[in-house]
C-alpha cells in the first residue's frame, strides 16, 4: 500500500469532517517523494515508514494551505486551512512520538518559512524549501542550511540562490522530480 493510501486510510478512520471530503481513491498522478527522501536518510533509519508517512502528512497540510491537495476534493478555503492544520498536527504529533525534536524544529521551520514567504509574495521558493527541509530531516542539517534559513527570514536577496543550491543537491542526490502546482 502506498504512503498516500495509508494516509488516506488514517483520515478515513478519523471520520468527519475530513472523511467527507476525501477523494474516493488516491489519484494516479499523486506521486509522493518528499517522505521517501526523508525516509532514505540515516536519521530515519530506525523507522523509515513512519518518517515517510509523517512527512507526507505534513506536506499534504501545506498543499491544503497553499496549493492543490492530493487526497481531498476541492473544499471551502476556510475548511482547507483547518484541514491543513489537522494534517500538520497529525505529522508533527507522530514525529514527537518518535522523540526527534530536531526534525520537529526543521519541519516547523519549513511550515513557518513557507507562511512568511507566501505573505511576502515569494511563495515560489516554498518547493525548494520543502526539499531542503526534508533532506535535513533525513540526513541532518548543515551550516549552509541554517544560514539559508536565516537569509530567508531576513528577506536577503542571497536566500533564493542559496536555497536553490540546497534543493538541487537533495533532488539530484535522490532523483526526485516535484511537479509544480498552484491553487
Amino acid at each position: 500500500m502506498s504512503v498516500l493510501a495509508r494516509l488516506r486510510d488514517v483520515l478515513l478512520d478519523e471520520g468527519e469532517p475530513l472523511a467527507a471530503v476525501l477523494r474516493p481513491t488516491v489519484p494516479a498522478d499523486a506521486a509522493p517523494g518528499l517522505g521517501r527522501l526523508a525516509a532514505s536518510g540515516p536519521r530515519a533509519a530506525a523507522n523509515p515508514s513512519e518518517y515517510e508517512f509523517l512527512v507526507e502528512a505534513i506536506y499534504e497540510g501545506y498543499l491544503l494551505h497553499y496549493s492543490i491537495p492530493r487526497l481531498l476534493e476541492d473544499a471551502d478555503p476556510d475548511f482547507a486551512l483547518l484541514a491543513g492544520d489537522r494534517l500538520y498536527a497529525l505529522g508533527l504529533e507522530r514525529l514527537v512520538a518518535l522523540g526527534d525534536l530536531e526534525a520537529v524544529r526543521e519541519l516547523a521551520d519549513v511550515i513557518a518559512l513557507c507562511a512568511l514567504l507566501t505573505a511576502r509574495g515569494e511563495g515560489v521558493h516554498c518547493e525548494a524549501l520543502w526539499l531542503a527541509g526534508v533532506w535535513a530531516v533525513g540526513y541532518g542539517s548543515t551550516a549552509e542550511h541554517v544560514r539559508t534559513k536565516a537569509l530567508l527570514r531576513e528577506g536577503d536577496a542571497a536566500a533564493g540562490p542559496a536555497l536553490a543550491a540546497l534543493a538541487a543537491h537533495g533532488a539530484l542526490a535522490h532523483d526526485i522530480v516535484r511537479p509544480r502546482s498552484a491553487r
